[in-house]
Order: C-alpha cells, then sequence, then structure tokens
C-alpha cells in the first residue's frame, strides 16, 4: 500500500493546527492536514474503508446472508453506525461490558460472541436485553442457568446460540449430545432464554494462508453443522440462526446452504496479517484503510526513532511495516520504533510524519483513545474509540 496522505512537513500558514490544549480532547481537529496531527495516532482513510465496507456487505448479500458485524475490531460506535447504515443487519462483540457501549449507542441487535460467566456480568446482560436484542454464547449448562435466572429477576429474555467447536479448539461443544443438552436446558426457562441457534467460528481459519485450506476448513463444518441442525429439528428445537465466519472466509460462509449469517470484523480496516492470505479469486481484494501515523523524534544516517512503541502497536502477528520507501522496521520498546535504511537513502528530518500498517488491528485499536478519520490527506472527523478498554 503506497500512502495518499499528503505528509508535506511545512504546512501553510492558514493550514488548520492542533489546537486542543488538552490532550483528551483528542489528536486532530477537522480540517486540519496531516502534519497537523498529534501523535502518535491511529488514521482511517475513509476511501478504502468505504470500498471495503460496500464490496464485503455486497458479496455477502448477494448469497441472501445477513451481515453481522464484529465491532471487536474497531471498538468504536461511529463505525459501527455507519456498518448498519451501509446495510449490516446487526453487530456482535465479545464482552458484556463491549455490548454496553453498543447499546447506550443506540445499536439495536447485539449478540455477545462468548461465554458470560458469574452472577454480576449475567445481571448486566439481563438488564441490556430489556432495552435491546441481546444474545449470548453458551457451551456448558451452568452458563444456562446463570443466564436463566439472571434474566428471570430482570423480567427480560435473552438470546441464546450454543458454541460449536468447528475446529478452532477454543470455546464450543462438538459432540451432539452436549448439544442436546444445552437445548433442553434453554428451554426451562421459556420467556427468559430463547434458543436462536448455533454460533460456529473456527478463527484459525481465517489466517489460514491458501484459499483451498480456508474452503476445505468450512466445507468440513457444514457437514458438522448440517448433522447438528438435522439433530435439534428431530428433537422439536428450531435452529433459525447459525453465525460466524469472518474476514477470511466470510465469502465461503455466505455461499454455503447452512450459514444464515456472516460476522466479518476487520474487513472495514485491514492489517499485515489478513494482507498476507492469498485471496480468494472470487472474492474482492480489500484494501489498508488502517495506519498509524507517527513522528520522528530523532535521527542520525540511516537511522530514525518514532514516538510511538508497543503502547501505540500490537506486536502479536509482527512488527508494524512502515509506507516511506527506502525505510523499514528494526525494532520496538515501549515508547519508541527504530526504523533504519540503507546507506543513501535520504534522511526523513526530524518532525516528519511516516504512516506504519499494523500487523494486527485488533488489538492495535485498543491501545488507541481515537480514530482519526481522513480523506485525501485532510481530517474529515475524530471518533472516539468508545469501547476501548471494556474487558468485562
Amino acid at each position: 500500500m503506497k500512502s495518499t496522505l499528503n505528509l508535506t512537513p511545512n504546512p501553510g500558514p492558514e493550514t488548520p493546527l492542533y489546537l486542543h490544549e488538552d490532550w483528551r480532547s483528542g489528536p486532530a481537529v477537522p480540517g486540519a492536514v496531516i502534519q497537523a496531527i498529534d501523535t502518535p495516532a491511529l488514521l482511517l482513510e475513509l476511501d478504502p474503508f468505504e470500498r471495503n465496507m460496500a464490496v464485503v456487505h455486497s458479496a455477502i448479500a448477494a448469497r441472501g446472508k445477513r451481515i453481522r458485524a464484529h465491532v471487536k475490531a474497531h471498538k468504536t460506535t461511529a463505525i459501527a453506525l455507519r456498518q448498519i447504515a451501509a446495510g449490516a443487519h446487526s453487530i456482535c462483540c465479545q464482552k458484556a461490558s463491549e455490548a454496553e457501549v453498543f447499546v447506550d449507542a443506540g445499536l439495536a441487535d447485539v449478540l455477545i460472541t462468548n461465554q458470560i460467566v458469574g452472577a454480576a456480568k449475567c445481571a448486566r446482560v439481563a438488564r441490556m436485553a430489556a432495552r435491546a436484542k441481546v444474545g449470548v454464547c453458551v457451551d456448558h449448562p451452568l452458563q444456562v442457568t446463570q443466564m436463566g435466572e439472571a434474566a428471570r429477576a430482570a423480567g427480560s429474555c435473552v438470546d441464546v446460540l450454543i458454541e460449536v467447536d468447528i475446529g478452532h479448539g477454543r470455546c464450543g461443544v462438538s459432540d451432539a449430545a452436549q448439544v442436546l443438552e444445552l437445548a433442553r436446558a434453554i428451554s426451562a426457562y421459556p420467556g427468559h432464554l430463547s434458543l436462536q441457534g448455533i454460533h460456529a467460528f473456527r478463527g484459525s481459519a481465517q489466517h489460514m494462508r491458501l484459499p483451498g485450506e480456508r474452503d476445505a476448513a468450512v466445507a468440513a463444518a457444514v457437514v458438522q453443522l448440517r448433522a447438528l441442525v438435522a439433530m435439534l429439528e428431530k428433537h422439536g428445537f428450531a435452529c433459525p440462526v447459525i453465525t460466524g465466519g469472518g474476514t477470511g472466509t466470510y465469502l465461503l460462509e455466505a455461499l454455503s446452504d447452512i450459514y444464515t449469517e456472516v460476522q466479518p470484523g476487520s474487513y472495514v480496516l485491514m492489517d499485515i496479517d489478513y494482507a498476507t492470505n492469498t485471496p480468494d479469486v472470487n472474492a474482492p481484494v480489500l484494501q489498508h484503510a488502517l495506519t498509524v501515523l507517527c513522528s520522528v523524534i530523532s535521527e542520525r544516517p540511516q537511522h530514525a526513532v518514532l514516538d510511538g512503541g508497543l503502547k501505540t502497536f500490537a506486536v502479536d502477528q509482527g512488527l508494524p511495516r512502515i509506507l516511506t520507501p527506502g525505510w523499514r522496521v528494526k525494532s520496538l520498546s515501549d515508547e519508541h520504533t527504530i526504523i533504519t535504511a540503507d546507506p543513501g537513502t535520504p534522511a526523513l528530518g526530524l518532525g516528519t510524519r511516516v504512516q506504519l500498517l499494523p500487523g494486527h488491528c485488533d488489538p492495535t485499536v485498543n491501545l488507541h483513545d481515537w480514530i482519526v478519520a481522513v480523506r485525501g490527506g485532510v481530517v474529515q472527523e475524530v471518533w472516539p474509540v468508545d469501547a476501548r478498554g471494556a474487558l468485562f
């Protein structure tokens, strides 16, 4: 990806500058050029963001499936509302406190794609379910009991999906007898728990590099799920929702005859790890929309130091990649990124802004309070990362 932003070091006298006296107000103001953004800052380029959203939503909707956008990637209500406006049926997230942020923002249908355990968390979800359509996943009878009792006490009804392990080896059950046991446990709370169907997500499949590998993983899941749905229906349990998938496999779930909705998340942002996948020939190539803007704060020949480090970038999927030609990331420490260049590469200059692609967008976003939305090198809006730190 080449930067399309205006990184001119010396803005003109009429250029809007960073005006906030309090850093808590955000790193930029609308109308400012890139050089006026305080750093380090998360940048979202609106053109690729909007394109990614349009092509993925169109591909899923064309197959007659619903889009349940996964907001754990960006944790930002401004983006979630845009996803709904662009055709997403609903959203999903990972934590009870995260869900509450989006319900408070007016999102009417929120699925927590996770197990909720403990009286306090269950009570929180049950109270939310009195204000919006809220769902959870279960893979143990105790989770059903705790949520059922909380919903009964709150006078609400919580949607429940049985999580099935389709090969990821994390949460979920795979035995038909366990699925049936959970369905029966849910039915013991009529009016307070509503069995919606099955949650089936394989995170590892999202990052299988070859299309054939991803296709085989989803095909195996479809066979497994088809048998479980038939079993549930045989015992009188309707299964209207089969949900899962993600940015790496969304088209495969959309093409299947079993999934009813798909949960892409990182597609609106993208990162180095997802871009490493060889794309399916039938799927649109997604563009990088998210970068991190840093400033050069120290330099010598072929060596420079940036003002963002491990507190700015998640590195679980590798180091960030600098977009400035001739330069590469050498290492990160808490507050610094060291970049190096080959002999003869022009110096960057103190204060120069540079963009870097994150290795993994989800945890990188969670390190920041703000996303700066830009178009044509000019700040359009500054969005708070509302659900940052909502880990409960």
